[in-house]
């Protein structure tokens, strides 16, 4: 990708297509936002379930599902009763990723050797 004069990635010519390939990505293409998004594709999580099922620290997790309610992939709801409990499930923006992930999982099957665990 071209960097512009400030060194800093531009989307400058590539194709229409493309830039929309790459402004996704930079949405929800971060490895913590693609785990929860794709975690919460089973339904309604509590925060800790989440925590145990992604592996990810308190602190990551709520920055993450955070940005994802600001974003508009993720709802939060608030159960009062003692104790009190956060559940958070999809948008229906967050659940029309569902059919990508399975293509992106149905293409990685086919053509991936092994799936890379530690991101790189």
């Amino acid at each position: 990708m071209p960097a512009d004069a400030h060194g800093s990635r531009s989307t400058e010519g590539y194709s229409e297509a493309a830039c929309f390939v790459i402004d996704s990505l930079k949405q929800i293409g971060s490895q913590w936002r693609l785990i929860v998004l794709h975690d919460l594709q089973e339904g309604e999580k509590r925060f800790n379930e989440l925590k145990r099922s992604t592996g990810a620290n308190s602190r990551t997790l709520s920055r993450v599902l955070d940005d994802l309610r600001e974003m508009g992939f993720v709802d939060r709801r608030l159960e009062e009763d003692a104790p009190v409990a956060t559940y958070y499930s999809l948008t229906p923006k967050g659940r029309s990723l569902c059919p990508v992930f399975d293509e992106i999982e149905a293409w990685a099957q086919e053509w991936l050797d092994e799936p890379l665990v530690d991101g790189g």
